[in-house]
């Protein structure tokens, strides 16, 4: 049988209801003496133990209101359901019924919180006595806790379900209901701001449909507090020093679905900055020196931040002189007559202070040394503030820890001694990447990688991948020593094999590979600092290269057998093609000069990189050229977690070669085509892979007959009957402006990073290439397959006898080629990004409209990448 539990609520109650009251005698009990004492309907206690819980003797007087308290007595034990004293002449009798004993405790209901998070909160048990009072303490106790999750809806009523053997099971039937929104935000008293400009302030937001994934919307007492805070804060910014919240009010709507929220405020006048001034008893610190660098000048409205900002930059430069413990107050002087408000920055006197000890805490696996070598201060060093934070961000960048590092600054043994500690918290430094994807760029990738970026705890980088897609394959290993020989030198390097097959679109769906290069290579790396924030890197690779095009589709004579013997058609595949063709060796040295003061290499928010990069090719080999390439960024941290950046990169290919001539003695590009800068996506959102710059695009034609019965070509120029052949250049640029937004917690543990962007570049620079005005286009022949040109616009010559028998079939009809896309002029595109480190590899997404265009250019609005790197 179940049934709902007498005297319970289904909803939680602040205070625990009074004990029952006594059940009524059967009648008017005089007073008398206690001939005996019998206690009946126990099971589980023995009768002493029952008359033990009250003051009533055998051969002791009793009265009315002895019985009414022992009565209390009993119940306030909590151990009988219900309990009744009989009177017969002083024979009283104590009839009890015990509380049952619980079975097991049974939650329904709930969906949003798991039972693992309820069990913790109810307090009984089974095998325990049940009591009312303990059940309504359970069920406030599971209330709080959905009250904590934002659903003050919520309801939970227990039942009892009767077993034998006075047994029972305790039911807890909850209703979740739905998540308690904030319905409204008012604001009374406000009269300088409006009630919009005011809610921005806050953290919690009023629900609307439009932030249907904003966690702000949700009630939260302890943000109620926050936002007053908040309030005060842009209030006190804005000069309003008077300014207090009166009271602050949450409203339960009476369906139980929302909250209203009401503040109530008083602005008061709004001051400005008096006198301010700086004086200092430290020596080292010149009061009136520091005076002129305040931000806050007489005159200007007063704000509370710029204060707290001046304070802690005043800490700062007291610790670049070596003065880690001064003290900074500031004196305000209020004026209520003429609303000044004059501040006096006093520097209390403190002694310079030096570094005893640098304490690291938290490192399992990486080694000290690893940790100690990017202090920028050692033992004994007079303390400097600056080098501190750059300590900081030197270990940060790393990427061995959690991002939540910092260096405490700790007394020492002596008040001119201070400990560094940092307490670091390792994060998995080693990753292995199986995965497998759809790339817009690539079709379908499978990648395999293994790096290890702190080998065996030394700060040491081992990494290995292999990559196959449609059109690349590769294979990479590489090693990184950052302090070689424990000497602040890196030295690294790289064996690699990469195979490349390049492509042009024919249709909307279908590409064509043109070259196919393989390249296998080797590089040795090694840097050195100049300075804190200068670095020089050098390097020398050698790399053998084989880039061959495919015999059947673009040779005149396939297996080689004609007078010409084996070579590449240009009517086929045109002159540039192949011209690529052949094996070559590079062998080149080259340096980075880089100039590097970001707060983090991996994730920065602030600072600014620039670098310069040099390759010169010849130092053996066949190929020689000098290429110079830069990079420079810039990082802003906009407030609230928003990011701003600015990138640009650019460069230029000399080559040191002769005049080139192919095989028919036109004169070529010194620069080969596997050489030169090519630009597209993902580099310039946008655009296509390479769909920016100079390409070769072939048109074909379709004879048509004129109104005076003369026949005409006219050019097919839909994607499906024409080629796209990007050439790159020797000159490129691109410049690109970011803003990353921040997410809530939640999507940050995702990895989800979006921004908005505007990408802006071109690639220009080659000598124009040989085109083909008009063909007639390209028969073969069908016994031995020599490729020759049509006699006319697509007419095959015939020698055939046979008026059945063709001897040559057409494979390329008439054509003409055009030469586009080589100028400098920008490149614009404008868009939104989302990066999302997804279980199954990096992913990157990329909806961005081209504003600015050239002929040729090919856009394209969405891109994206599954399992490779962006």
């Amino acid at each position: 049988m179940i049934a709902g539990l007498a005297g319970v609520p289904a909803v939680a109650q602040t205070a625990a209801s009074p004990a029952p009251a006594p059940a009524a005698p059967p009648a008017a009990m005089p007073g008398g003496t206690i001939r005996s004492l019998t206690v009946t309907g126990q099971q589980r206690l023995e009768p002493d133990t029952v008359l033990s819980y009250t003051k009533l003797r055998q051969g002791q007087p009793f009265t009315q209101e002895s019985l009414d308290q022992a009565l209390r007595d009993l119940y306030e034990t909590e151990l009988f359901a219900d309990v009744q004293i009989r009177n017969d002449n002083g024979a009283l009798t104590v009839e009890v019924k015990e509380n049952p004993v619980i079975n097991r405790i049974v939650l329904e209901g709930n969906k949003r919180l798991k039972e693992d998070k309820i069990r913790p909160e109810i307090k009984l048990a089974p095998r325990q006595i049940y009591t009312r009072s303990k059940v309504r303490a359970d069920v406030a106790r599971i209330i709080e806790l959905y009250r904590r999750q934002g659903r003050f809806a919520a309801t939970v009523e227990p039942k009892m379900v009767q077993l034998d053997q006075n047994r029972v099971d305790i039911v807890f039937e909850i209703s979740e209901g739905p998540k308690s929104k904030v319905r409204q935000i008012n604001i009374i008293g406000n009269e300088k701001f409006g009630d919009g400009e005011l809610r921005s302030q806050m953290v919690t937001k009023q629900s609307r449909w439009f932030r249907i994934f904003s966690s702000g919307t949700s009630y939260d007492p302890d943000r109620l507090a926050y936002d007053q805070q908040k309030l005060r804060q842009f209030y006190l910014t804005e000069g309003y020093a008077d300014f207090r919240v009166i009271s602050a009010v949450a409203e339960l709507t009476p369906d139980k679905q929302d909250f209203i929220i009401t503040y109530v405020v008083e602005e008061g006048d709004r001051y400005k900055f008096g006198d301010v001034k700086v004086e200092s008893d430290i020596r080292d610190l010149s009061g009136d020196t520091l005076t002129k660098t305040l931000p806050m000048k007489k005159g200007d409205w007063y704000n509370a931040k710029q204060v707290e900002d001046t304070v802690d930059t005043l800490s700062e430069t007291a610790g670049l002189f070596g003065y880690a413990f001064a003290d900074v107050q500031p004196d305000f002087n209020r004026s209520k007559e003429d609303l000044t408000m004059g501040i006096n920055f006093r520097i209390a006197n403190a002694p310079r202070v030096y570094v005893e000890r640098v304490d690291i805490n938290g490192n399992t696996l990486t080694q000290d040394k690893v940790v100690r070598r990017e202090f920028r201060l050692a033992e004994g060093d007079a303390f400097n503030s600056f080098l501190v934070k750059r300590s900081k961000d030197r270990i940060n960048s790393l990427g061995f820890f959690q991002e939540k590092l910092d260096v405490e600054q700790k007394p020492g043994s002596a008040p001119d001694r201070i400990v560094l500690e940092t307490n670091v918290q390792e994060k998995s430094t080693g990753e292995l990447s199986l995965s497998a994807g759809f790339s817009s760029l690539e079709r379908f990738i499978i990648a395999a990688s293994i790096t290890q970026r702190n080998f065996r705890g030394k700060g040491q980088e081992l990494r290995t991948s292999v990559n196959y897609s449609s059109y690349s394959k590769s294979v990479e290993v590489g090693f990184t020593e950052p302090y070689f020989m424990d000497k602040n030198i890196a030295l690294g390097g790289d064996i690699y094999r990469r195979d490349l097959n390049s492509f042009r679109y024919l249709n909307n769906n279908d590409r064509d590979t043109t070259y196919e290069q393989s390249t296998t290579g080797f590089q040795i790396r090694a840097g050195v600092p100049i300075t804190e924030y200068i670095s020089l890197a050098l390097r020398y690779s050698l790399n053998f290269d084989d880039i061959t095009l495919d015999r059947d589709t673009y040779y005149s004579d396939p297996d080689g057998s004609g007078p010409l013997g084996l070579q590449c058609d240009p009517l086929l595949a045109g002159r540039y093609l192949c011209d690529a063709i052949g094996k070559r060796t590079t062998s080149s040295v080259g340096y980075s000069l880089i100039y590097d003061t970001r707060d983090n290499r991996i994730r920065p928010t602030r600072g600014q990189m620039f670098v310069l990069n040099q390759d010169f090719a010849g130092l053996g080999g066949s190929v020689k050229y000098v290429r110079t390439r830069f990079n420079a960024a810039k990082y802003w941290p906009l407030g609230a977690g928003f990011i701003f950046s600015l990138t640009g990169e650019g460069g230029y290919i000399h080559s040191l070669e002769g005049e080139r001539r192919d095989a028919t003695g036109e004169l070529v590009d010194r620069i080969r085509l596997t050489d030169r800068f090519f630009l597209g996506n993902p580099q310039i959102r946008g655009f296509d892979i390479r769909g920016v710059g100079p390409r070769v695009k072939r048109y074909y034609l379709q004879q048509q007959t004129n109104e005076d019965g003369s026949t005409s070509y006219v050019r097919l120029d839909d994607r499906n009957n024409r080629t796209d052949d990007a050439l790159g250049g020797r000159i490129y640029y691109l410049a690109r402006a970011e803003v990353e937004i921040p997410l809530g917690s939640g999507a940050r543990e995702m990895g989800l990073r979006p921004s908005i962007f505007v990408d802006a570049g071109a690639v220009a620079g080659l000598r124009n290439p040989s085109v083909i005005s008009h063909s007639p286009g390209v028969c073969a022949d069908v016994s031995t397959g020599a490729r020759t040109p049509a006699v006319s616009d697509g007419v095959c010559p015939d020698t055939n006898p046979d008026p059945n028998t063709s001897s040559h079939t057409l494979i390329i009809g008439p054509f003409e080629e055009e030469y586009l896309g080589d100028t400098l002029k920008p490149r614009v595109a404008v868009g939104f990004g989302v990066n999302w480190n997804s279980p199954f590899g990096p992913f990157r997404i990329d909806i961005a409209k081209a504003l600015l265009k050239e002929p040729g250019d090919d856009a394209r609005l969405i891109t994206f990448n599954v399992g490779t790197q962006f």
